[in-house]
């Protein structure tokens, strides 16, 4: 019932507010505390990160996409939009070409130079820097609030926190840790600590962070992560097809089959792009690592 009352709430909000945004134009915050205003909610925009171009998709706003970075791959739909480059290799002709009204983009590979070139040209630049899941929440109403879909985005981030305390009610703290691979050992072992969204996994999943210690993401040791013996091991290395996949590379490695998570065979590849991208599918991920850990099957697992 209670579940029933909260849908029909949204539904009605989503039905105001739309009207609303609409009537008064954009107004936000970005992630950087910079005011972005618009005389009406974007129509043409540019998302030059992944996660930024999933919150669009997902806010129903596919069809203002003109362009989208290189690693802008989902959901399939938008792969017929033009691709920029972003990072270092970025080319702001490139992107003025398309003539977009807003740029969406991160404080991790842009620069502060590309960024006053856009604005010169009249683009106004968003930008997220989102880390744990309340900067997911945060960058998921910012983007709503440029498109004139505020009400979406309350729906969207309900839709999360909902499918998050259903996860977190189902487990209870099991007192075992699990070490998140982030990079593989080929390319030197890279982990989420503490204030990231993984860590936030990890714990309502009923699991410590192995590397809570560590603040972020962060580079790490072969022998910090032997010392510190973890029950479970999480990769998101993707698998192209050849050799061992991620998780027999792991249960193969020297002097790794003592630890519990080896021996016990608790190696689990996840979604890379869903664990690892502060978007609305770390909802999946979510419930993806909980169905992991608890050994259930997806229709015995909690609604997401």
């Amino acid at each position: 019932m209670l579940r029933k009352s909260i849908s029909l709430v949204l539904t009605l909000l989503l039905a105001l507010g739309a009207s609303f945004a609409l009537a008064e134009g954009a107004s936000v915050t970005d992630m950087y505390g910079r005011e972005i205003t618009l005389d009406d909610p974007a129509t043409r925009v540019v998302a030059l990160t992944a996660a930024d171009c999933e919150i669009l998709c997902a806010l129903g706003c596919a069809d203002a996409l003109v362009g989208r970075g290189e690693y802008c791959d989902y959901p399939e739909s938008i792969l017929s939009v033009p691709v920029v480059q972003s990072g270092a290799e970025t080319n702001v002709e490139e992107i003025l070409a398309l003539e977009p009204q807003v740029v969406f983009m991160s404080d991790m590979a842009q620069s502060k130079e590309q960024v006053e070139q856009l604005e010169e040209n009249g683009v106004k630049v968003v930008i997220s820097c989102a880390q744990d899941i309340e900067g997911v929440y945060t960058a998921i109403r910012m983007i709503g609030a440029v498109m004139g879909r505020d009400a979406e985005a309350e729906a969207m981030v309900a839709d999360m926190q909902s499918a998050f305390a259903d996860i977190a009610a189902a487990c209870g703290e099991s007192g075992k840790t699990v070490y998140f691979e982030v990079s593989p050992l080929q390319w030197g072992l890279w982990t989420a600590g503490r204030g990231t969204f993984m860590d936030e996994l990890a714990a309502m999943c009923g699991l410590e962070n192995a590397f809570a210690d560590v603040e972020g993401w962060a580079a790490i040791s072969e022998e910090q992560v032997l010392a510190r013996d973890p029950d479970y091991i999480v990769t998101i290395s993707m698998y192209y097809g050849e050799g061992p996949t991620p998780v027999e590379e792991i249960m193969g490695r020297a002097g790794w089959a003592d630890l519990k998570a080896v021996a016990q065979g608790h190696v689990f590849n996840a979604d890379s792009n869903a664990i690892s991208r502060p978007g609305p599918r770390l909802k999946e991920a979510a419930l993806e690592l909980y169905q992991f850990i608890s050994g259930t099957e997806a229709d015995e697992a909690p609604a997401a």
